[in-house]
């Protein structure tokens, strides 16, 4: 069978801008439906996927994922009357009734979140697609699907966190021969995740979006000094259980819309809200710090529970909190798995796949094999790479390689020698990490490097790391991990070992970790190549690996873009496939 499946509301962030016309921009973002996106399943196997952004250039857009679309049957060869489903990963009738409560409600219902809308997005872009081929997946079941189907585990446990599925903010499923037997769930009421996205607003960044900010901010903070008003806000019960008074607090209309009575708790009792243009002191650090340690106290205490109460030594994790590297590497620590698998793509976009592996398994095709490094997103020929080069042909000068070996010798001799390069080859990453073929790369070695790509390219916050990817054979060499632990997906944060940490400056935090990619010649063969001839050159097979975009921007998708980009910023080389791209002198 060839099932699509999708995320993303298109009418959430309308509706609310149609009903409080006068929020700030930012509570908007207090929304259901962002990350819509596209994947396609074809007899068990994925094929394609990508988030909607990535081509609208919409950043976090909930847009109904026409473009999306369009790329995944493309990439298989398809059109839209070859799908046999299409599969949304939420499903919100069983709550209907819940909706009818007040006439804003019954209409969000019925605009947004309803079947009939959903029917009528499809119809606008797809005419003719029956209705019946229209299947709706349990936000939750097609998030733990996502991480179970992608595991190669036959028995595990599956734990989603999030902010919110449709009226869960955790669910707990025991994985075995194929099926997902659901064990437990936590409330929307009691949602770690939500409170998280509800502090990280309060400190001055965006709802839903920024919260790896706070994550990188915390380590610059001491959590003592707000650990007591966390241990009260967050009760842990018996039975793996998660409460949250200060989310309950919330009880008018209004109140549950913005979490208007919690957010004034978090002013009264924790610290003002701080502006976005408002410097970031210690306090915010502090709460920060505070925070994270909050998370990570819930994370261990709800996987380990389950862990216990199943006998389950391996872990799969998914939803928006398992993006929060910091309580990953806890867990990992912590000695209650052998294994922990985080599905890369976690977030809401990766709803759409685990809605497409869902339905696959229904039909009996779903093929649970380990998700190879999500290399699913669109490709782009070497004329479609002339093509663009040609475009600025006054304004850049090419040197072109007639091997990938050729190539990565020159990129290593260039970052060896403290330049900044972008590397842009093959298809585009599934998921919020790019992991080497959408990448902004550098030495790690130097200790200015930071600073001078914050200020060429990203334009993002100083106190935020940059991540290392490292050879496989070599992560033990630097890293406090067993030899050949796979980390491929930058979803972990592990130790730099202490006697290095003065020699890698630019990927280490404050507090002596680094969010690690291994790369294997298995599953990213170029990048690996990459890394060898890196390690020729500097001594180790390491690079500092950033997303290949600036502040507010999705990652670059077209090689159009890709040179945009380059000609926008302080990078100082572009490698297009076996292309060195740099700009014409004088």
């Amino acid at each position: 069978m060839k099932i699509l499946g999708i995320s993303g509301f298109e009418g959430s962030i309308p509706f609310k801008r149609a009903h409080w016309p006068k929020l700030d921009d930012r509570e908007y973002r207090i929304a259901q439906g962002h990350d819509s996106a596209a994947a396609l399943v074809v007899n068990g196997t994925v094929v394609a996927a990508v988030a909607e952004e990535r081509i609208s250039r919409r950043k976090h857009t909930g847009d109904f994922p026409r473009r999306a679309i369009a790329y995944c049957l493309a990439e298989a060869g398809l059109g839209m009357q070859d799908v046999d489903e299409l599969a949304h990963g939420f499903d919100y009738a069983p709550y209907r009734a819940v909706f009818a409560v007040d006439p804003v409600s019954r209409d969000l219902y019925r605009e947004v979140y309803s079947r009939d809308a959903l029917l009528g997005l499809v119809a606008r872009h797809f005419p003719g697609f029956p209705a019946e081929r229209v299947h709706h997946v349990g936000h939750h079941l097609a998030h733990a699907a996502s991480a179970y189907y992608t595991s190669g585990w036959d028995e595990c446990l599956v734990v989603v966190i999030d902010g919110m599925g449709e009226a869960q903010s955790v669910s707990v499923y025991h994985a075995r021969a194929g099926c997902l037997d659901r064990i437990a769930q936590i409330p929307l009421h009691d949602s770690i995740g939500l409170l998280y996205s509800l502090v990280t607003l309060h400190l001055g960044f965006d709802f839903n979006a920024d919260e790896y900010k706070i994550m990188g901010l915390a380590p610059y903070g001491e959590p003592e000094r707000f650990c007591r008003f966390f241990d009260n806000a967050v009760e842990l019960r018996p039975h793996g259980g998660v409460r949250i008074p200060l989310l309950r607090a919330n009880c008018t209309r209004e109140e549950r819309e913005h979490y208007l009575a919690t957010r004034a708790r978090l002013a009264q009792h924790l610290l003002p809200a701080r502006r976005p243009d408002e410097e970031i002191t210690d306090v915010h650090r502090d709460v920060a710090a505070a925070l994270q340690a909050c998370l990570d106290r819930t994370m261990l205490h709800l996987c380990g529970h389950f862990a216990t109460e199943t006998g389950q030594r391996r872990l799969a994790l998914a939803g928006g909190v398992a993006l929060n590297c910091t309580a990953n590497g806890r867990l990992l620590c912590s000695g209650a798995f052998d294994e922990i698998y985080v599905q890369p793509a976690a977030g809401d976009d990766g709803s759409a796949l685990g809605a497409a592996l869902h339905r696959s398994a229904v039909a009996g095709e779903v093929r649970n094999e380990r998700l190879a490094v999500p290399f699913l997103g669109p490709g782009f020929t070497s004329a479609d790479v002339d093509a663009a080069l040609a475009q600025y042909g006054d304004r850049v000068q090419v040197a072109r390689f007639g091997t990938l070996a050729e190539t990565c010798a020159e990129a290593a001799r260039l970052i060896a020698e403290g330049r900044v390069v972008a590397w842009y080859r093959g298809r585009m990453e599934f998921g919020p990490r790019a992991l080497g073929h959408r990448s902004i790369l550098a030495d790690p070695g130097h200790p200015e490097m930071r600073d001078r790509i914050n200020a060429m390219v990203k334009m993002r916050e100083a106190f935020r790391p940059f991540a290392p990817a490292v050879s496989i054979e070599e992560v033990d060499r630097w890293f406090d991990v067993a030899p050949n632990t796979e980390l491929p997906f930058m979803i972990m944060t592990v130790n730099v070992r202490e006697e290095f940490r003065h020699q890698l400056p630019a990927i280490t935090h404050v507090n002596g970790s680094a969010r690690v990619q291994t790369v294997s010649a298995r599953d990213n063969r170029e990048f690996h190549e990459l890394l060898q001839a890196v390690g020729k050159t500097t001594g180790r097979e390491m690079v500092l690996n950033t997303s290949f975009n600036v502040k507010g921007q999705p990652i670059v998708n077209t090689p159009r873009e890709a040179i945009d980009t380059f000609l926008g910023t302080g990078i100082e080389f572009l490698f297009l496939e076996n292309q060195l791209v740099s700009r014409c002198s004088g």
